[in-house]
């Protein structure tokens, strides 16, 4: 019997649904005497240490967890799940951990990488591992801010290291009990083949194992590619997605009808297929202002995630609202239903505005009330994304404006040389008097975890990224970027990762119209020397 310890995370149904398209069947604990009752149990972890382990303790789960794993019995931990293995987290000073593997927790130092270590890497094994057969360096999908550390206190327990800018234990086993730090629901086949390794260790019979490779090179970080699916109802009621120019997703002729390029689910299998790394879901149709109503958008998530096993974000709507009723939820409540609907982020667009406009007001202080505090102290800071919409204000020197400007390559309509870009808000229609950099800034401060950076000027145009743009706002923050809008060529795609440095770059029309297919882009990214996810 295969048991799931659902304490109430996040995205569980994806790891539910990739043991399903197993062929497994897959039981609930439901109450602490589950937990003994386990054949084989699996441990997800989403979210922040401190709150995995609150509710472990609140559920009554520490113990009876303590017992099984103290009989060695077969055991999976994922993310969160591992570290908590561990005796505490620099995440949560003060909360202890289980308590089964010596050593703490730490955070990433950095050191001119972006934090959360947030994309696709490789391990190295230590050791052999049957948990690991058939692995041929293939990359899984990880998403953490915080490590477990290999000493000689836990020698006994290393079974694969990854590099992010220092070795962090990517994998760690000792007899029955395994964690991993990875997402192997999220890795695409080579997840699933690591979590068909666990699900039939028995008929197995433990033959077939992975033998380290003779070799200390570190493993390398790639380089994301990410399809973006613009979804709302059409002027017939039916949910599709569409692209526009410039935000403008209405035909430029006829009838005028929104822009149909197909159905959101069956897209996002397709691009699945084809090698995208991540898919993100922008809810720009009008049912997004009853969020919890919103079961077209909820059932597209639930649908996709059965057919998608890489990283889902939905934007859209995840905002604090009253309903018709009277009942009042909070963004919290809103992005939770997202979450237990398969989406693996959130991203929040024009309240990330609003909330900086009210914390630079305090004068930059966090008092816990913004989306995106209360989001990430659950969920953790990798789950919040902040899309940001930017427009291109010109003026004639950097004297004549507050915000932070680029000296630009493309002069404004009366030759001015420099620019500042202005976030907007409710779909780019209202400019307000903030800036990226200290919207991205702010928003790193508040504990958002990555920045999706879309552009007004360079919106369905296919004339490349706004590097200028886009190299500002990497340059500001220490959290992973995302480069969106504008993007036409194979060549695009290779300038902005080497213009930049960012960790994504997303597109949308341009695989939807299959004029650039994503494998191209990765085979032209690999001739270039870019690391990508085969």
């Amino acid at each position: 019997m295969i048991s799931l310890l659902d304490y109430g995370a996040g995205n569980v149904r994806s790891l539910r649904n990739a043991i399903h398209a197993l062929g497994f069947e897959l039981t609930e604990i439901e109450r602490p005497e589950d937990i003994l009752k386990a054949e084989r149990l699996i441990f997800p972890g989403v979210g922040a240490f401190g709150a995995a382990m609150e509710r472990l303790h609140r559920l009554g789960y520490v113990e009876p967890l303590k017992e099984y794993l103290a009989a060695d019995r077969p055991f999976l931990a994922i993310c969160v799940g591992l570290q908590t293995l561990f005796e505490g987290s620099e995440e949560s000073p003060g909360v202890p951990g289980l308590g089964i593997i010596p050593g703490q927790i730490r955070r990433f130092a950095g050191q001119g990488l972006s934090v959360p270590h947030m994309g696709w890497n490789s391990v190295r094994l230590e050791r052999p591992s049957p948990l690991f057969a058939h692995y041929a360096d293939e990359k899984f999908y990880f998403v953490h801010s915080y490590h477990a550390v290999p000493s000689a206190e836990n020698a006994d327990w290393q079974l694969a290291i990854t590099d992010y800018g220092q070795p962090f234990l990517s994998a760690v086993q000792r007899g029955a009990v395994a964690a991993v730090q990875f997402h192997p629901e999220k890795s695409g086949a080579a997840g699933l083949a690591l979590l068909r390794n666990f699900l039939a260790a028995d008929e197995a019979g433990g033959s077939s194992i992975a033998v380290p490779r003779a070799t200390d090179e570190q493993t390398r970080f790639a380089k994301r590619i990410v399809a973006c699916l613009d979804v709302r109802a059409n002027d017939q009621g039916d949910l599709v997605v569409t692209k526009g120019d410039q935000y403008d997703v209405r035909e430029k002729s006829g009838d005028r009808d929104v822009r149909n390029l197909g159905k959101p689910v069956e897209l996002a299998a397709r691009y699945f297929d084809e090698g995208a790394d991540e898919v993100t879901f922008l809810n720009i149709t009008a049912f997004r202002d009853f969020p919890l109503a919103d079961q077209p958008m909820l059932e597209v998530l639930k649908r996709a995630s059965e057919r998608v096993f890489v990283p889902l974000t939905i934007g859209g709507g995840i905002r604090a609202f009253t309903d018709a009723d009277g009942r009042h939820y909070s963004a919290l409540d809103v992005a939770h239903e997202y979450f237990r609907s398969g989406a693996d982020k959130v991203s929040i667009g024009s309240d990330a505005v609003a909330a900086v406009e009210a914390y630079l007001e305090r004068g930059g202080v966090k008092d816990g009330s913004t989306a995106i505090e209360q989001i990430a102290a659950v969920y953790g800071n990798q789950a919040v994304v902040i899309s940001i919409d930017p427009r291109r204000v010109y003026v004639d020197s950097p004297e004549a404006t507050r915000h932070t400007v680029v000296e630009t390559a493309t002069p404004g309509p009366n030759g001015e040389r420099y620019c500042w870009f202005q976030c907007t808000i409710k779909g780019g229609r209202e400019g307000r008097d903030v800036d990226v950099v200290e919207l991205a800034r702010a928003c790193e401060d508040l504990g958002a975890g990555e920045i999706l950076l879309n552009s007004i000027d360079r919106d369905g145009t296919g004339a490349g990224f706004d590097l200028e743009l886009i190299g500002q706002v990497r340059a500001a923050v220490g959290i992973p970027v995302i480069a969106s809008s504008g993007a036409g060529c194979v060549e695009h795609f290779a300038e902005v990762f080497a213009a930049t440095g960012v960790e994504a770059a997303l597109a949308a029309g341009i695989f939807h119209r299959r004029e650039v297919p994503i494998q191209a882009v990765k085979s032209y990214l690999r001739e270039q020397g870019i690391e990508t996810r085969s």
